[in-house]
């Protein structure tokens, strides 16, 4: 059965310190965190890739990984436009920020023809997770009901920076493991042995979204009515909004139109959310070849 990985990458254009931060070589061997998530999806069974990226920078991102990664499995590009647009609706020319997830993943409809796994392209997310998303999507559940979906819960406090807050969906799941809430909720960060928001403490141990939902090709036939809808609310003047998985999700919860299986995850979650990050990264990555999760060179 084929499954996908689909890979945001749009929002590569946020740069610190003259670089790309998520084009920035982490690895012994110039790799970047991308082929890291790309190594542990094959392994788990995946068997195509989708970069979701900006057109004007397809001439830099393939030659930095998108030709490397076409010699070991199928690839294919979804390109994600400020102006592409539905229903005749026109981005305000002031406007430089991407209109969110829900739109990178609306910019894969005619690609993403089979069940996928969508992920950050900054973010490395453990082996574990991509096992365990893989077996859901090719199981019996999934196949018989496309609105049967399921996320990666990550631990909290496995998910936190060193380096300041980071903005996380926090989850409210039930007893039989299903997604019942899922609140963005910004500014978190470290507090002690706990994790703390502007507003006051906030549970270390709670479940979060990394973005890695595991999802039906159904799931993307929907997503332009919805964005149609969200582009009609959005006041006069605001440049910021955006059309985001897991409010998306939320809502197909709460209106009885899908179910999420939250699949926990223990693996610590690092990524490059500020430029003091990297070294981090690079630790990280030393231990875990050190440790025989990776080889010393991946392709």
């Amino acid at each position: 059965m084929d499954t996908t990985l689909v890979i945001m990458a749009a929002g590569i254009g946020s740069r610190f310190g003259g670089g790309i931060k998520q084009l920035a070589p982490v690895g012994p061997n110039g790799e970047i965190i991308m082929d890291y998530s790309i190594y542990d999806a094959l392994e788990a069974g995946f068997n195509k890739v989708v970069f979701i990226i900006r057109r004007d920078l397809e001439k830099d991102f393939k030659e930095i990984i998108g030709n490397r990664i076409e010699k070991i499995c199928k690839v294919e590009y979804a390109f994600q436009e400020n102006d592409n647009l539905p229903g005749g609706f026109v981005t305000p020319a002031e406007r430089k920020k991407p209109w969110g997830t829900g739109h990178a993943i609306l910019s894969t409809k005619g690609i993403v023809n089979e069940p996928f796994l969508v992920i950050n392209a900054d973010d490395y997310y453990g082996k574990e997770a991509f096992v365990k998303i893989h077996d859901f999507l090719v199981s019996d559940e999934a196949k018989s009901n496309p609105y049967a979906f399921c996320m990666a819960g990550f631990i909290l406090k496995n998910t936190l920076s060193d380096n300041g807050g980071v903005t996380r969906g926090v989850c409210k799941v039930d007893a039989n493991g299903m997604l019942v809430d899922v609140v963005e909720t910004g500014d978190i960060e470290k507090d002690g042995t706990g994790a703390k928001t502007p507003d006051g403490p906030i549970d270390a141990a709670s479940y979060v979204s990394m973005n890695m939902w595991g999802l039906s090709p159904e799931f993307i036939d929907g997503l332009e009515n919805g964005f149609i809808e969200f582009l009609s609310n959005v006041k006069e003047g605001d440049l910021k909004a955006e059309y985001l998985l897991p409010s998306i999700v939320d809502g197909m919860i709460k209106d009885g139109k899908a179910t999420v299986k939250v699949l926990p995850t223990n693996d610590k979650w690092f990524g490059v959310t500020y430029k003091e990050d990297a070294p981090v990264v690079i630790d990280s990555i030393k231990k875990l070849i050190a440790d025989g999760l990776y080889p010393e060179k991946l392709s």
